[in-house]
């Protein structure tokens, strides 16, 4: 069989039949403050442009040796190829952002921390969760609050430019849309005890609130926190 460079694509690189319908589905009932007649929510998975996307930012960042290692066709011919793919999404946007081993901080601002869905199942089961949701309505307000206040203190790099891109990647989608935050694969590496004292979201919108108030040794603090929880994690992937 011919080498296929993305996953969910045909040998002859279409998409698969199969990959239309690989989809998550949510009921309105389970996001906070969502209009329950709206109907089922479906987020398409877009395996095909996730894989695109992954693929350009392997060959930015990943050493020569590796790459050469991995990609047995010309680089330029793999470029190429993932560009026509992510040009072909019909919404100008993948439906699902995905990160390895870590959440970027300003992601959090867009929910409620109160709001965190968790079970502590076992390590090895797929029903262990840590996530929080949130209606459109509600993750863009917030996002543009803790933009505007970001941005005015540490400038429009770091965490102002995460949340610009992601004030710019909400807008792609109908304003009846959710957002979900998922840790995925992240919970089968923390401990019962960890994931249940995780105060992450908690923290990033104290931190926003202080930015506000002007309340400068808070800010540190919540940094500090979210720097030892994130750390372990972070050790792991130089590691690995």
């Amino acid at each position: 069989m011919p080498p296929r460079l993305l996953p969910g694509e045909s040998a002859d690189g279409s998409a698969s039949p199969r990959t239309v319908k690989d989809v998550l589905v949510l009921d309105p009932q389970e996001v906070p403050g969502a209009d329950a007649k709206i109907g089922p929510l479906v987020c398409p998975l877009d395996v095909m442009p996730r894989s695109a996307a992954a693929l350009v930012g392997f060959l930015a960042t990943a050493h020569p040796a590796l790459r050469d290692a991995a990609i047995a066709v010309s680089v330029d011919a793999v470029r190429a190829r993932a560009a026509s793919v992510l040009s072909e999404q019909p919404s100008g946007a993948v439906h699902a952002v995905s990160t390895t081993w870590t959440v970027p901080l300003p992601w959090f601002v867009m929910f409620d921390y109160t709001r965190r869905r968790v079970n502590l199942a076992p390590v090895a089961s797929p029903d262990r969760e840590s996530s929080w949701r949130a209606t459109m309505a509600d993750a863009k307000a917030r996002v543009t609050r803790a933009f505007e206040l970001a941005s005015s203190t540490f400038g429009e790099r770091g965490p102002a430019k995460v949340l610009e891109d992601t004030a710019g990647w909400l807008e792609h989608f109908d304003g009846n849309s959710a957002v979900e935050l998922d840790y995925g694969g992240l919970v089968q590496l923390m401990g019962d005890e960890e994931l249940a004292g995780d105060s992450t979201c908690e923290d990033v919108n104290a931190i926003v609130d202080a930015l506000e108030s002007g309340d400068a040794e808070t800010v540190a603090e919540r940094f500090e926190l979210l720097r030892e929880f994130w750390g372990e994690l972070a050790i792991r992937e130089r590691y690995n």
